[in-house]
């Protein structure tokens, strides 16, 4: 398939700083070396604990924070090398669905302005045809026409990222970086708004980054799906062979939590030792083994290297391979 986004090697160093002149006394790791790819038409699932760089990661491809070192390519451009009216063209096929469906709507704007702010500035349409689109839109994600002129305080969590949606699409873009768009809305809502984002993918041929904390939330919509830990990727491959055949110690404990709907079925349940370790001073090695019960000597004392042990499967451990 062909690739739509390519990253290499992405790092983001948070500076920290201290003392009585702001002299930086240490760096926030928070994205240390990702690479992967995403192809067109397909949804890629980074899953991993809060703190991870999950996110990071998504705001940096979008450039809407500076990243330290490495490279973005979308439809072979490389994004980091844009600026100005180059960048912003660009950013028209790239959108953002955040997490906060309250936080990212402006409560001063009707949610028709806020799905028509977009179009205005990329200058997309205007006037009549523009109020049409923004009737569509709502439509599109399951709101009603009427909506346009109400404020964001009178909606539910799953209507207001309804509207989050609806704003994205506003531009028509290739990509859509969904960051943990449903881990604020009841469990009840969370399906409605995955299978609209399911629905809306195939209507508008989109490409979706899918961010979320669990792997039982990126199974039912992802065609790949890759495992951060600490500011690194640990496994990466096929969503059903993941699930099926995970590799990596980390993976297999994050599976071993998900609950089993047929209380007759039983899952041994991989408990981890201890707290993930700070990203401003990562363990030596390989980062996941202060808390690995498979850990050996080579673990703590090199770094394992992000390999393909079977087609299509890449896994970040020293044990596997």
């Amino acid at each position: 398939m062909e690739k739509l986004v390519e990253v290499k090697n992405l790092t983001k160093h948070f500076p920290i700083q201290g003392g009585l002149f702001g002299k930086i006394v240490g760096k926030v790791q928070a994205v240390d070396g990702v690479s992967f790819s995403i192809s067109r038409g397909e949804t890629l699932g980074l899953v991993g604990e809060s703190g991870c760089g999950k996110s990071t990661t998504g705001r940096l491809i979008l450039k809407l924070i500076e990243a330290t070192a490495g490279e973005v390519y979308f439809e072979g451009d490389n994004l980091f090398a844009l600026k100005g009216k180059e960048l912003r063209k660009a950013r028209r096929n790239m959108q953002i669905v955040f997490q906060d469906p309250y936080a990212s709507l402006n409560p001063r704007m009707t949610v028709g302005d806020t799905i028509a702010e977009p179009m205005l500035i990329h200058g997309l349409a205007k006037g009549s045809e523009l109020e049409q689109r923004v009737k569509k839109l709502l439509e599109c994600v399951g709101l009603a026409s009427y909506h346009a002129g109400r404020y964001p305080h009178e909606f539910s969590g799953g209507q207001r990222q309804r509207v989050g949606i609806a704003r994205a699409l506003a531009v028509n873009p290739k990509l859509i970086i969904c960051d943990e768009p449903v881990s604020a809305l009841d469990v009840s809502i969370q399906s409605q708004v995955l299978n609209l984002l399911k629905d809306l993918q195939e209507e508008f041929k989109l490409t979706y980054l899918f961010i979320a904390h669990g792997l039982n939330v990126v199974k039912h919509v992802s065609n790949r799906v890759g495992v951060m830990y600490l500011g690194k990727i640990v496994e990466l491959s096929e969503g059903d062979t993941l699930y099926a055949n995970p590799k990596h110690p980390y993976t297999q404990a994050l599976l071993s939590a998900i609950p089993i709907p047929d209380p007759t079925i039983k899952r041994e349940r991989i408990v981890l030792q201890g707290d993930v370790p700070s990203p401003v001073n990562p363990p030596s090695g390989c980062r996941f083994h202060t808390r690995c019960w498979l850990a050996k000597d080579i673990c703590q004392q090199v770094e394992p290297d992000f390999k393909e042990v079977e087609t299509g499967h890449f896994v970040a451990c020293h044990l596997c391979g």
